[in-house]
């Protein structure tokens, strides 16, 4: 809320970096809908891909993880959870469903948040709730005592800080007081600093930004995993909240370095998919070519869990078959047996 108090956003001065990642971005938004028309099998697959990489990604980045045989069947297919962390994972592929199917009907506000945040951690018992004690965010370093980063809002004055987040950012949509990109990452800065929930938030909040970026246009989440982008970047997303939350109680933070790493992620998910849509032309082989960027990727050995690792909307008969096929062709070797072995490209 401190993000839209005044005429804050209204005066901020964007930087040139901030205008070209904006223009560039908007761009890509331009070229979206052609992008879209092409290839089905294409998009089902990046589909499927950017379902199991969020869910993994965006609960890994909170330390809750999964072997990897398990993760696909529970994301994409039938299995049922069998324990808490799965349980996470399984919640968060159906909050993801939620903002995929009905993003245009769902509106930004504390229902709708307490609604993910209770799909998402249906095995707490304060699910769906705001939190009744006091939160701060620890930070932690090697070889140093743990300190407290952020005291994030009173418990006792949470549920009025999110009616007011949630009040100023649809006013300030309505009103179109600042871009549509500033205003999202205004949203998701100040949600994150009221900090609303004894646990989640990160997860939420990366919903969040899911959904107010598809309520704007910008559905390249769709085919591209945010949030593996955002775990992939995970010390410059700390970094830039750290900055950028530094006197959010008074209203005297700089939002630049929160803005400048939102932008960059939405720009690298643009990037990669018109990467991935332009080089995979055939909507047969789309799997295949994933399988084959995969292997392309790796700059020394991998092994047959490296590439289910990379390309974790493919089978692994799939994998098997793509791996026998370049074999054949004299393009791959494997050394070893068995599913451990190691595998390496040829000349």
């Amino acid at each position: 809320m401190m993000s839209f108090r005044g005429d804050r956003l209204v005066s901020l001065a964007l930087p040139t970096a901030v205008v070209w990642f904006i223009d560039e971005i908007a761009e890509a938004k331009g070229r979206q809908a052609i992008y879209t028309r092409q290839a089905p099998q294409v998009l089902k697959a990046l589909r499927d891909m950017a379902l199991v990489q969020s869910a993994e990604s965006s609960n890994r980045i909170e330390g809750v993880t999964i072997g990897p045989e398990r993760l696909r069947p529970l994301v994409l297919g039938q299995a049922r959870p069998r324990d808490r962390s799965e349980r996470e994972i399984f919640g968060y592929r159906h909050a993801l469903n939620l903002i995929h199917t009905n993003a245009e009907s769902l509106s930004i506000d504390p229902g709708a948040l307490r609604q993910l945040h209770r799909t998402i951690q249906e095995d707490s018992g304060d699910a769906g709730h705001w939190k009744k004690a006091e939160n701060e965010i620890i930070e932690l370093k090697a070889g140093e005592a743990p300190r407290v980063r952020f005291r994030p809002v009173a418990a006792a004055a949470t549920p009025a800080a999110v009616d007011e987040l949630c009040l100023v950012y649809r006013d300030a949509v309505n009103e179109r007081r600042a871009p549509p990109l500033v205003t999202v990452a205004a949203l998701v800065l100040d949600f994150l600093c009221i900090h609303p929930f004894r646990d989640g938030n990160g997860r939420v909040s990366r919903l969040l930004t899911l959904l107010a970026l598809y309520q704007h246009g910008y559905e390249v989440g769709r085919y591209i995993s945010l949030e593996r982008l955002v775990e992939e970047t995970r010390e410059e997303y700390y970094e830039a909240l750290k900055r950028s939350s530094e006197g959010w109680h008074s209203g005297a933070n700089d939002p630049l370095p929160w803005l400048l790493y939102f932008l960059s992620v939405v720009r690298r998910a643009y990037r990669e998919f018109e990467s991935r849509v332009g080089n995979v032309r055939s909507p047969r082989g789309a799997k295949r070519a994933f399988v084959r960027a995969a292997i392309d990727s790796f700059t020394g050995s991998f092994t047959l869990a490296d590439l289910e690792r990379a390309c974790p909307a493919v089978s692994r008969d799939m994998i098997r078959r793509v791996l026998a096929e370049l074999r054949q062709q004299k393009a791959v070797e494997c050394v070893g047996r068995g599913p451990g072995a190691s595998w390496r490209r040829l000349q």
